[in-house]
């Protein structure tokens, strides 16, 4: 069977997805969660997506990056050629408050970290280096614009 024309094969992805808190589960079916995945990857990919509750990504945060609170998402990259392998790990809670603190729909905060997350596995870096940081911005507002979703980055008027 040919492929259709002007639409580019996205990479392999195998994907585990585990709800240590079921909050999110109604935003991030498994088809979906795979399509902001694949949106980012750049090479085939094995991942695991966990969403977790304050504690456990608060623990983790503290334990991997000697930082006492949980953030909205951690990478972690094992292995980047000849396949992206790395679990990626959301704070619902976290996720909720900033998607509402920003007045968008949790659904396309969860893409954005999703993307994100998967730019990290890949190499992709916003901390330290100014022009890294720049690229890295520019290549997550390509995926999510192409994925019909808004600039997480654009400036208010």
């Amino acid at each position: 069977m040919s492929k259709p024309i002007g639409r580019a094969a996205k990479p392999e992805l195998s994907l585990s997805l585990q709800f240590a808190d079921p909050s999110p589960r109604a935003a991030l079916p498994r088809h979906k969660v795979q399509r902001w995945i694949r949106a980012a990857l750049e090479a085939p990919g094995e991942f695991t997506v966990r969403i977790v509750g304050e504690e456990e990504g608060r623990s983790l945060n503290r334990e991997y990056r000697d930082k006492d609170y949980a953030t909205n998402v951690l990478t972690f990259d094992y292995e980047q050629e000849p396949m992206v392998l790395a679990d990626l790990i959301l704070c619902a809670p976290v996720v909720a408050r900033e998607a509402a603190e920003l007045g968008i729909a949790l659904a396309d905060h969860y893409a954005h970290l999703l993307v994100h997350g998967t730019l990290h596995a890949q190499g992709y870096d916003h901390e330290g280096d100014e022009v890294e940081a720049e690229a890295m911005e520019a290549r997550e507002t390509e995926i999510l614009l192409g994925l019909g979703l808004a600039d997480p980055y654009a400036k208010a008027d």
